[in-house]
């Protein structure tokens, strides 16, 4: 086990809740949204409003884990800010731009990391190993902007994709709490089935692409989530059923349905989101490992078991035994 603590977390939905029927209007127009909303299984979605920033975004998301942390931010160490699509520049790392909105000089690193929609996942490994080795405590944010890449003209992306941020703040564990198993892995293969192309080589506004059809999306998804969670499950010797709660990357509604009923998972083991704040990429699973801890009757010594997939293709899981909230 890989000592670490989840000390709090938080998450925000910027903007108000868009309709998917406000959407479908100018992306397909004469299409019955209620089909559309039965084939995506997303409701609504949140889209920033015009002159948010995502470090704006992230120092909000942080300083509310923070007090549900109760820890101040010159306690952090590291700040590890998480987006697939780049956050608000290039250069230098957003997570300067976090850390310089908390008042922050000289008491923590801060950088960015992209894994696409793994990008939690990969962040909470290295803040799980970071406190593990005396680095800590570190807080992980996640900020995820994609309607900036959205247009009604290419209708798939448009009608899922949505914005929101969530953040965790890790640090020393207790007795019997940590990272029990973690699986992070990477098929380049299947590299070009979603993409976002860098600004600076295309020519003229750059949209989220995909090449590939929903099925094979689907397909891909579960292949990569099985694997993930078969092997961490192996390290761990221990059985799906074992697993307390199972918190999945969600796409889209029907692709969360599929993987939850591909593994064999009991509904109320799952905590979903997707229908209500569409498909968020990286900050999918760390959304619900906040309306997790809020919503349900999390106890000392379960165990979350959080798998995922993303544009890479990325795909990992990791297995968390949790403690106390005292």
């Amino acid at each position: 086990m890989i000592p670490v603590r989840i000390l709090g977390t938080a998450s925000l939905l910027p903007g108000r809740a868009l309709p998917t029927a406000e959407l479908a209007a100018a992306a397909a127009p004469g299409r019955d949204p209620e089909q559309i909303v039965a084939r995506t299984g997303i409701a609504t979605r949140h889209f920033a409003p015009a002159g948010a920033t995502a470090a704006g975004l992230g120092v909000e998301v942080l300083r509310a884990a923070l007090d549900d942390a109760g820890i101040d931010a010159t306690a952090l160490r590291r700040i590890i800010f998480v987006s697939s699509t780049g956050g608000d520049v290039l250069g230098p790392a957003n997570a300067n731009a976090v850390a310089a909105g908390l008042g922050l000089d000289d008491t923590c690193d801060a950088f960015d990391l992209n894994n696409a929609c793994m990008g939690f996942l990969a962040g909470l490994d290295v803040a799980a190993r970071s406190v593990a080795t005396g680095l800590g405590p570190v807080a992980v944010v996640v900020v995820e902007t994609l309607s900036r890449y959205l247009t009604p003209a290419k209708y798939r992306p448009y009608l899922v994709f949505a914005d929101a941020a969530a953040a965790a703040v890790f640090g020393e564990a207790r007795p019997g709490e940590g990272v029990i198993a973690s699986s992070l892995r990477n098929r380049g293969s299947l590299r070009g089935i979603v993409t976002l192309a860098h600004p600076g080589v295309v020519p003229g506004p750059v949209y989220i692409e995909f090449a590939a059809s929903n099925d094979a999306l689907m397909q891909s998804a579960l292949e990569c989530i099985r694997s993930a969670t078969d092997e961490v499950l192996g390290a761990a010797a221990i059985t799906l059923d074992e697993i307390e709660w199972f918190l999945p990357h969600q796409p889209n509604g029907a692709m969360l349905e599929r993987i939850v009923g591909d593994l064999g998972v009991r509904p109320e083991r799952v905590v979903p989101v997707v229908q209500d704040i569409g498909s968020v990429a990286a900050a999918s699973i760390a959304v619900s490992l906040d309306r997790l801890r809020r919503t349900r009757p999390v106890r000392p010594g379960d165990r979350v078991l959080m798998a995922g997939v993303g544009a890479g293709t990325a795909y990992g899981a990791i297995l968390l035994q949790v403690g106390s909230r005292s």
